[in-house]
């Protein structure tokens, strides 16, 4: 062989040693990045696959509830509880209370809203003001008259609603509110009491200081400074006269919340709102939310 073929056979082998090279770079890049592909499935199945779990404990948590509110005579069903089961690998506990411990944005008096803001640390005068705005977010206008309530909220970009609150987070969309205060009154509130009144025997200290007209029902004074957003911290029971002398609201509504505790250590806790109903559909399902901050209701009064 010459020279000159010899170094044409040199130069095709290192060609093909060069392509061969590329190929395996590229068989390297494509099983990197099916690898990666594999890793994000897998977290992404196994993520499916506990909020599939989460959300079947929740269920079971909610149907042990109803079951143990059906169980109870009409007029005897208990305002709250708890219970816990284990199910699945997972630890649950359940609290439950009656929604007539909040305070109802769309039935609850002007007095008793102004009695909350002022619990909450607003002054007298501009806790009357944010009830106003409550009741004028509430509250139909009248046909042919002027609507200045909604002239207020020309400079906010858009106007009140004007009908019932459908969520109580509809609050910070009232005109003249302060955020921090709207913070603050979201765990005394609801929207689905369905009574003017509350239960004094499981609300918390700030909802029975808002109500109006019930001074044997007053707890210490708050004076006005601010308080823990947490609506379930234990709080000395009223005492039989103010129990007495209180309207005491009964509610078809139940809040339901659901700590799940999991093997590998993750926690998550859900909050349900249920309405009681009958033999053919024992309960609706309200209002739902996961990953919320627990408060365990229950033990503002103790549990059963």
């Amino acid at each position: 062989m010459t020279a000159i073929g010899a170094r044409k056979c040199s130069a095709e082998r290192g060609f093909v040693i060069v392509a061969v090279l590329w190929i395996l770079a590229a068989l390297a890049s494509l099983a990197m990045v099916f690898a990666a592909y594999l890793s994000a499935s897998t977290r992404a199945i196994a993520v499916n696959v506990t909020a599939l779990q989460t959300e079947a404990l929740v269920s079971a948590s909610l149907e042990l509830t109803a079951y143990q509110l059906a169980l109870a005579d009409e007029s005897a069903k208990p305002p709250q509880g708890a219970f816990h089961f284990r199910m699945d690998d997972a630890s649950v506990q359940v609290a439950f209370i009656s929604e007539a411990a909040r305070i109802d944005l769309n039935l609850a008096p002007k007095e008793m809203l102004a009695g909350l803001f002022t619990a909450l640390g607003a002054g007298k005068d501009a806790a009357i003001e944010y009830a106003d705005r409550v009741v004028g977010w509430r509250t139909r206008p009248v046909p042919g008259s002027a609507n200045e309530e909604e002239a207020r909220y020309n400079s906010a970009g858009y106007s009140p609603r004007q009908a019932p609150f459908t969520h109580v987070n509809e609050l910070a969309l009232v005109v003249g509110v302060p955020a921090a205060l709207v913070e603050r009154a979201l765990p005394f509130v609801t929207v689905f009491n369905g009574s003017p009144d509350v239960d004094p025997a499981i609300a918390a200290r700030e909802v029975i200081e808002a109500m109006p007209d019930k001074s044997a029902n007053k707890q210490a004074p708050f004076g006005g400074s601010s308080v823990s957003l947490n609506a379930a911290r234990p709080a000395s029971p009223p005492s039989d006269s103010a129990k007495n002398d209180a309207s005491t609201a009964k509610s078809p509504c139940y809040r339901v919340e659901t700590t799940i505790r999991f093997r590998n250590g993750r926690r998550t806790t859900s909050e349900v709102v249920i309405a009681m109903g009958d033999k053919i559909e024992p309960y609706r399902v309200l209002s739902w939310q996961d990953d919320v901050a627990p408060r365990n209701a229950v033990s503002r009064r103790g549990s059963t």
